[in-house]
């Protein structure tokens, strides 16, 4: 009986990857609403989990610590809700975190008002038929990660946790799907070790939810492996725990955030260039292998790339690459048939809670695209002119990802082949004098925005930049930080190296010379600054001076030298 099962789920999975070759994701898309306006349960996992393609994660709020408004979000309401489903969202994530509402010893009671406020939460997305994830969220590492040395406890209350939220969403319906445990982790433990722990944890919820009943007995159960890490000793882990388990009711779940380096804007990670996106392609690749082409449904529970996007800080990784990813993302995501779950911290982010908008419109636009089509991108975003010399012709490399150029456009007005600019193969030319009618009177800046327009998707805009090499001056200071006084000039920062004269690296990043962006280093472009923060002061050789080297977006460099003497620091132009 179970090798005939399994022989049919795999015939399942071959016909189920064919459907998304085809490009049809979502075969429950239309299904009718249930109970309270959520979705019908689809005919299978795999149809019901493309269903719930694109989501969206209700971050920083309900996982707040301590509580729901403690990191900048307002209290949710159904508006939100209403937002997310109007601009095109099928499921939400709800990461809550159960700690500061629970007793900390046994029974592990949670609060009846938090309880009431989660179930009010997820009943708010259900009556607008988007499916729900509810999970166990930070308390992963606020005290499950201490199951090595207190295991008999963290188990009984991550049992008492699960037993609670199973008894009270037992009779809601099958839309709602419950998520074992967000990154699980363990300390001071091998990998090994950590997969043993994370099994233990997700038997424990599998057994303790499908013994509930009610709806419980067959709700699809989300389970993560070992830091939701797509790691292929992980991926393997999981399938063979699931194979273990006999239950086709089961959604692996793992997260993304791209090729670290890149992902922070650390060790010179500025562009998303071929490791990168070797990164994402082999992330997803294997996940198609190891899961979805055999019919077995993968939800990306969270994605996006670290601290970006950032209202309330310099941005880390330069806008077109940014987008770049993105495009990639939704492309790859697509072609291995899994569902993704866009992270979202909120008001500094993408989604601003309270005014409801999206803080940046355009690059909420670039990611929705994402989710049907490609986009054609190109080598930069931007064409930099330097001031102090003539303009001359200016070369990108389009990047066609499988679409046809169709022309440049300044708003309105489409430029003329042959006269503004040249195409050969990928490369597109921009000529002299298209360069110098653009730049106009050649302020410092974006002087003019022009669009690559393809035959599908979002076009790629080109800012047509007037620069000169930034001036940067000498500075005193303290420890405690460090402002340089800095004409930008129309450019911006990309990184910053740091070294001693012995070859070593100076900085809290020891492992490169090249600092991580806004940890080390910010730059202040509205005051004329560039910060050298105390993380990165506070780390160098005392008496020693370190050779700092400012790479912009233009290419231009400036070398410059601090010498931090106890608690006092100097800069000084080379």
């Amino acid at each position: 009986m179970r090798g005939t099962h399994h022989l049919t789920r795999r015939l399942l999975g071959l016909l189920l990857a064919l459907v998304t070759l085809l490009g049809v994701t979502s075969v429950a898309a239309s299904a009718a609403p249930d109970r309270e306006g959520s979705p019908q349960r689809a005919a299978t996992p795999m149809e019901t989990v493309a269903a719930m393609q694109p989501s969206w994660n209700l971050g920083n709020t309900l996982d707040a610590i301590p509580d729901e408004t403690s990191w900048g979000n307002p209290k949710v309401t159904k508006a939100v809700f209403d937002t997310v489903k109007a601009q095109g969202f099928r499921s939400v994530r709800i990461p809550v975190t159960w700690n500061g509402h629970q007793s900390a010893s046994a029974p592990y009671t949670i609060d009846g008002a938090w309880m009431n406020r989660v179930k009010e939460v997820v009943d708010m997305a259900l009556a607008d038929g988007l499916y729900v994830v509810l999970n166990v969220h930070h308390d992963s590492w606020q005290w499950i990660s201490t199951m090595p040395a207190d295991h008999d406890n963290v188990l009984a209350r991550f049992k008492a946790t699960w037993t609670q939220i199973a008894a009270a969403f037992r009779d809601h319906p099958a839309s709602l799907l419950f998520e074992s445990n967000n990154e699980p982790q363990f300390n001071n433990t091998t990998d090994a070790q950590g997969i043993q722990y994370n099994d233990e944890l997700n038997t424990a919820f599998h057994t303790l939810v499908r013994q509930s009943g009610g709806g419980n007995a067959t709700r699809l159960l989300v389970v993560p492996t070992l830091h939701t890490n797509s790691g292929q000793i992980f991926l393997d882990a999981l399938d063979a725990w699931m194979r273990a388990r006999n239950d086709t009711n089961l959604v692996p779940t793992v997260h993304y955030y791209g090729y670290y380096p890149f992902s922070v804007n650390v060790a010179g990670g500025t562009t998303f260039d071929a490791t990168s996106q070797a990164d994402m392609r082999d992330h997803f690749a294997r996940v198609r292998a190891t899961f979805t082409s055999r019919g077995i449904p993968v939800y990306l529970g969270e994605y996006g790339l670290l601290a970006y996007p950032d209202t309330n800080h310099p941005p880390r990784i330069e806008r077109g690459e940014a987008l770049k990813f993105f495009e990639q993302l939704g492309h790859d995501a697509r072609s291995a048939g899994v569902t993704t779950a866009l992270w979202d911290p909120g008001t500094f982010a993408f989604l601003d809670r309270t005014t409801l908008r999206w803080s940046d419109p355009a690059l909420f636009a670039a990611v929705k695209s994402s989710w049907t089509t490609r986009s054609g991108t190109a080598s930069s975003d931007r064409v930099f002119l330097a001031k102090s010399s003539a303009i001359t012709a200016k070369t990108l490399t389009l990047n066609l990802n499988g679409l046809s150029f169709r022309g440049l456009w300044q708003g309105g007005t489409r430029l003329v082949q042959g006269r503004d600019y040249t195409v050969s193969g990928s490369q597109l030319t921009l000529t002299a004098s298209a360069l110098t009618r653009l730049a106009g009177n050649r302020a410092y800046g974006i002087n003019a925005t022009i669009e690559a327009r393809f035959n599908a998707g979002r076009p790629w805009q080109i800012h047509v930049t007037t620069y000169d090499r930034p001036v940067l001056s000498s500075a005193n200071g303290s420890t405690s930080g460090l402002t340089v006084p800095t004409q930008y000039r129309g450019d911006q920062l990309a990184t910053m190296s740091a070294t001693y004269a012995d070859g070593g690296n100076a900085g809290p990043v020891n492992w490169t010379p090249y600092q991580e962006f806004n940890v080390s280093f910010r730059p202040d472009y509205a005051g004329n600054g560039l910060l050298l923060t105390s993380d990165f002061l506070t780390s160098l050789r005392d008496g020693q001076q370190a050779t700092l080297v400012f790479h912009f977006w233009s290419g231009a460099t400036v070398t410059y030298l601090v010498t931090r003497n106890g608690g006092s620091v100097t800069g000084t132009v080379v």
